[in-house]
C-alpha cells in the first residue's frame, strides 16, 4: 500500500493532532495542519518543517462547514491528498454541574465532535472516489463503546463518529478510498491533563502516533489501544445495563471544559 505523502490533520495544534504531525514529518512529506490556536500550530510546524516536511498551517474551526471545505479542497489542490484525519475534537462532562450537562455544552461537543468530522471528510470523498485511492481516519475514542453517566454527549458524540466510520468503510470499499476508525483510550494531552481522576494505562503521546501510523499503514478497519483498556470496554458492551449502571453512576465525572482531540 502506498505510502501517504500529501497529508490533512484537524486538530493539528496539539494531542493526537499534533503527535501525528511531528510522526509523519519528514523529507518529501506534505502536511496540512489545521486547528485555533495559531501559536501553537506554528510550534507544531516548526518541528514538522525541521524534520524535513514541508507544512502549510490554517486557523480554522471545524464546525464551520463552509471555512473547512474551502481549506480542504484548496490543500487537495496544492498536492492531492493521500490521508486525511478528522481528528479536532472537544472534550466535557458533567463534573461539577448539578443534575448533568447544559443545553449549550452538549450542542457545543456534537457541534465539534460530530458536526466536524462531517465537515472534514465529505468535501474530500469526490476527489478521492475520483482518483480511486486516498485515506481517511476518522478519531473516535474508546468512550465511544459505551454511555458514561460522567460524559453523555462526550461518549455519545464518539460513538456516533464510530459507528459512521465503520460503515463509510464498508460503503466506500469498491471505490478504492480506505477508512479506519481510531479508538484511543488515555493519551498524554491538553484535554486529559485536566482530568483530575485516575487514568488507567495513560499514554505518552509519541508512543500513540506511532500506533496509529502502523494501523493506518496496514489499512486496519479499527485501531483501538491500548488493548488491556480496548478489551475491558468490548466486555462491558456485553454486560446487561440493570447489572452495570449502578456502578457506573459511582464513577467521577469527566470535567466539564476541555481541548484537543482525545
Amino acid at each position: 500500500m502506498k505510502h501517504p505523502t500529501s497529508i490533512l490533520i484537524t486538530g493539528g495544534s496539539s494531542g493526537i493532532g499534533a503527535g501525528l504531525a511531528v510522526e509523519y514529518a519528514g523529507p518529501g512529506i506534505v502536511l496540512h495542519l489545521g486547528g485555533r490556536a495559531v501559536d501553537r500550530l506554528e510550534t507544531v510546524a516548526a518541528q514538522c518543517r525541521a524534520a524535513g516536511a514541508e507544512v502549510h498551517i490554517r486557523i480554522v474551526d471545524v464546525t464551520d462547514a463552509e471555512a473547512t471545505r474551502v481549506w480542504l479542497l484548496a490543500a487537495d489542490d496544492v498536492t492531492p491528498l493521500d490521508l486525511v484525519v478528522a481528528n479536532a475534537g472537544i472534550s466535557a462532562g458533567t463534573s461539577g454541574q448539578a443534575g448533568g450537562e447544559s443545553e449549550d455544552q452538549v450542542r457545543a461537543v456534537f457541534a465539534t465532535n460530530v458536526d466536524g468530522v462531517l465537515n472534514t471528510v465529505l468535501p474530500i470523498l469526490p476527489r478521492m472516489k475520483a482518483r480511486g485511492g486516498g485515506q481517511i481516519a476518522l478519531v473516535a475514542s474508546l468512550a465511544g463503546y459505551r454511555g458514561m453517566p460522567g460524559a453523555p454527549s462526550y461518549c455519545g458524540s464518539k460513538a456516533a463518529v464510530k459507528v459512521f466510520g465503520e460503515a463509510l468503510r464498508g460503503t466506500l470499499h469498491a471505490t478504492g478510498v480506505r477508512v479506519s476508525v481510531v479508538c484511543p483510550g488515555y493519551v498524554r494531552s491538553p484535554m486529559t491533563a485536566v482530568n483530575e481522576f485516575p487514568m488507567p494505562f495513560l499514554m505518552d503521546l509519541d508512543k500513540a502516533a506511532r500506533i496509529i501510523r502502523r494501523g493506518l499503514e496496514r489499512d486496519k478497519p479499527r485501531i483501538a489501544f491500548p488493548w488491556p483498556m480496548a478489551l475491558a470496554v468490548t466486555l462491558l458492551q456485553a454486560i446487561p445495563p440493570a447489572w452495570i449502571d449502578p456502578l457506573l453512576r459511582r464513577l467521577p465525572g469527566k470535567t466539564s471544559s476541555g481541548a484537543g482531540t482525545p
